[in-house]
C-alpha cells in the first residue's frame, strides 16, 4: 500500500514538473514556430499549420514589401560589444577581487564597502552623467561609447572576492616562497581553480550585456553600431506590420544564449552549487 502511494506521488511530481517545464519553454517554442509560420497565421494560431522561410528571407535581405533593416550588421555589432565588454568585466573583476581577497592594503575596508554600496545603488541614476561624459569625449555612436561605461561589474567583483577568500592562504604563501609574483599566482594558480564560478559569472555578465537595450538605444545612432536589441525595439514602429520577421529576429537574439548555456551547463551547475552554499 505504501509502495503504491509512493508511485502515485512520484507520478504526480513528474506530471507537475513536466507541465511547469512546458509552461517555461512554451514562449520560446511559440517564438520559433511563429518565425517559420506563414504570415497570415502569425499570432493567430497557437500552433501554426503552414510554414515558410519568408520571415527569415525578409530579415536577411530579400524583402519585397519593405526595406529590410541591417540585421547581419546588428548581429556582428552585438557580438563585438557583448564579447569585449564581458571580457573587460571579467578581467577587472578578477584583478580587483584578488587584491581584496589576498592582499592587505590601506583603504581595503573602504573599497569593500564602496563596492557593496554600488551594488545596491540604482544604476539608472548614472545614466545621464555617463551619457554626457561619452558625448563630451566624442564617443557617441561608437563601440567604445557602448563598452566603456559597462565594463565594470560590482557584482562580479563581489562574487570573485568571496570565492578567492575560500582559497587557502597557505597555497598563496607557498607560491610566493617559490618566487611567484601576485600576477603569476592569480593567472597560474588562482584562476584555474575558479573555472566553475567563472562560468557562472561569465554567463550572467554576457547575458546581461547581450540583452542590454537602454544604454545601446541611447548611444547607438547609426546602422554601423546598432545592436539586435535596438533593432528589434525599432521594429515596433515602421515594421510592426511584419510580426513574422520580429519573431525571427528574436530567435536570432535568443539562440546564442541557449547555445552558450548548453555548452557550459556542467560548469554552470558546479558554480551554482558554490554560490548557493
Amino acid at each position: 500500500m505504501v509502495g503504491r502511494k509512493s508511485k502515485w506521488g512520484m507520478a504526480v511530481r513528474y506530471t507537475l514538473t513536466t507541465l511547469l517545464l512546458l509552461v517555461m519553454i512554451y514562449p520560446f517554442i511559440y517564438l520559433v514556430l511563429n518565425s517559420f509560420a506563414a504570415w497570415d497565421q502569425v499570432d493567430r494560431k497557437v500552433i501554426p499549420t503552414e510554414f515558410t522561410l519568408r520571415s527569415w528571407s525578409w530579415l536577411f535581405g530579400n524583402a519585397t514589401t519593405a526595406a529590410p533593416a541591417p540585421w547581419i550588421q546588428a548581429f556582428i555589432n552585438t557580438i563585438i560589444v557583448a564579447t569585449i565588454a564581458t571580457g573587460l568585466m571579467l578581467l577587472f573583476a578578477i584583478m580587483v577581487a584578488y587584491a581584496l581577497a589576498k592582499i592587505n592594503f590601506k583603504g581595503k575596508a573602504f573599497v569593500n564597502n564602496a563596492i557593496l554600496f554600488q551594488m545596491f545603488f540604482p544604476a539608472i541614476i548614472l545614466l545621464i552623467p555617463q551619457f554626457l561624459m561619452i558625448t563630451n569625449v566624442g564617443l557617441l555612436d561608437t563601440y567604445a561609447g557602448m563598452i566603456i561605461p559597462t565594463m565594470l561589474s560590482m557584482w562580479a567583483i563581489f562574487m570573485y572576492t568571496n570565492f578567492f577568500k575560500a582559497i587557502p592562504d597557505t597555497l598563496i604563501e607557498a607560491a610566493k616562497l617559490d618566487g611567484a609574483g601576485d600576477m603569476k599566482i592569480l593567472f597560474r594558480i588562482v584562476l584555474p581553480m575558479s573555472k566553475s564560478i567563472s562560468t557562472v559569472i561569465f554567463l550572467f555578465l554576457f547575458t546581461d550585456r547581450w540583452t542590454n537595450l537602454l544604454w545601446d538605444l541611447i548611444v547607438s545612432k547609426s546602422d554601423s553600431t546598432v545592436t539586435l536589441n535596438v533593432l528589434i525595439s525599432q521594429m515596433f514602429g515602421p515594421y510592426a506590420t511584419y510580426p513574422g520577421p520580429m519573431y525571427a529576429a528574436s530567435v536570432v537574439l535568443t539562440l546564442p544564449l541557449i547555445i552558450l548555456f548548453l555548452f557550459f551547463s556542467k560548469k554552470f551547475q558546479e558554480g551554482m552549487q558554490f554560490t548557493l552554499k
